[in-house]
């Protein structure tokens, strides 16, 4: 059996006003993980993402690379709790500023 995992991103560099969170967004539905995206008040995006460790491995290689017009600096990542994506079944979501 495959290992799940969830993941709390946190990407810096130009990653708002460029269409960053509809990338992420796009890019789970494709590999079928679940969780959200936001845009915080520091510049940054933060993304939650849930799924089999692999798949959410890929998942962060193409969020290292962004869409056209992102430059990503950095993705801090770490675990979250197991329950962490418990309201959001097997959706992905747009979250508003933090």
């Amino acid at each position: 059996m495959a290992e799940k995992v969830i993941r709390l991103l946190r990407i810096r560099g130009r990653v708002q006003g460029v269409g960053y969170r509809a990338f992420v967004e796009e890019q789970a539905a494709r590999l079928a993980l679940c969780g959200w995206a936001r845009n915080r008040s520091d510049g940054s995006v933060e993304v939650l993402i849930g799924g089999e460790k692999s798949t959410v491995d890929r998942l962060i290689a193409a969020l290292r690379r962004g869409p056209p017009g992102a430059r990503v600096a950095e993705i801090e990542q770490s675990d979250a709790p197991q329950d962490a994506l418990a309201d959001y079944g097997d959706s992905f979501d747009i979250l508003p500023t933090l």
